[in-house]
């Protein structure tokens, strides 16, 4: 069986890479807004989410990205966070990167996370002046003033997430890169559409890894996958760390 397989591989020296994206997050309610009903105000996130469209029009993406940062406060992590939280304390070859937003795993405990897309908790000067840092984190929900201003110069600020049409922290993908250079290598709840997240599974085939896909509906990846679950996260994982010996 496969799980038994999986499970066989998963030894204390294994070294283990976990790339996850919103199927993750799905069962804390963090909406998905590239789904059907993924539309706030009659705009799609690709309406919004870039540099363009905050230039032309800073309050109504603050608006939008105020109105998800208030849904995520109130989501808590589901037992796949948990799952993956556990395994980054007992596995020292543990490496988790995602494409998610929502700090959801920071929450759960899991550090350090390779944030691919930035994190929606994370803002930036939009005019980068040279008093403030790149950028930092503020938990004010929701923000009285839109879009709220930096302290240092009085701009606008931004959220500190990676729009469409901007380049990825070149850190952040060179650090993605190397943990390809793994034993195990997981795709969680992801669409295998996005690139470069979607061809690191390939690369880390390429380098000798078995990889393993946890998603309830195929994607494009699936055909090229060793171990293939096809259940939800948070149903399947802690099924895997339950047979786990402890």
């Amino acid at each position: 069986m496969n799980l038994d397989r999986l499970v066989r591989l998963l030894t204390p020296g294994a070294r283990i890479t976990v790339m996850t994206g919103a199927g993750v997050s799905a069962a804390s309610g963090v909406p998905t807004f590239r789904s059907s009903t993924g539309l706030w105000k009659n705009f799609r996130a690709e309406d919004l989410a870039t540099p363009e469209a905050f230039a032309r029009d800073p309050r109504t993406v603050w608006e939008w990205y105020d109105w998800r940062r208030q849904l995520i406060a109130r989501c808590v992590p589901n037992a796949a966070h948990e799952v993956l939280a556990a395994w980054s304390r007992r596995f020292p070859g543990f490496t988790l990167i995602t494409q998610n937003v929502d700090g959801l795993h920071e929450r759960a405990g899991t550090d350090p996370v390779l944030r691919m897309h930035g994190s929606i908790w994370d803002v930036g000067c939009w005019n980068e002046c040279a008093a403030s840092a790149h950028r930092w984190r503020d938990d004010t929900v929701p923000f009285p003033v839109m879009p709220p201003a930096c302290r240092h110069c009085g701009g606008p600020l931004r959220p500190g997430v990676v729009w469409f049409g901007e380049m990825l922290d070149a850190e952040v993908v060179d650090a993605c890169l190397e943990a390809t250079r793994c034993d195990v290598f997981f795709t969680i709840g992801t669409s295998a559409l996005v690139y470069p997240a979607a061809g690191l599974v390939d690369r880390a085939r390429q380098h000798g890894a078995v990889t393993v896909e946890i998603n309830p509906e195929s994607t494009p990846a699936s055909g090229g996958i060793d171990i293939v679950i096809a259940q939800p996260a948070e149903l399947s994982l802690p099924v895997i760390d339950g047979q786990l010996p402890r």
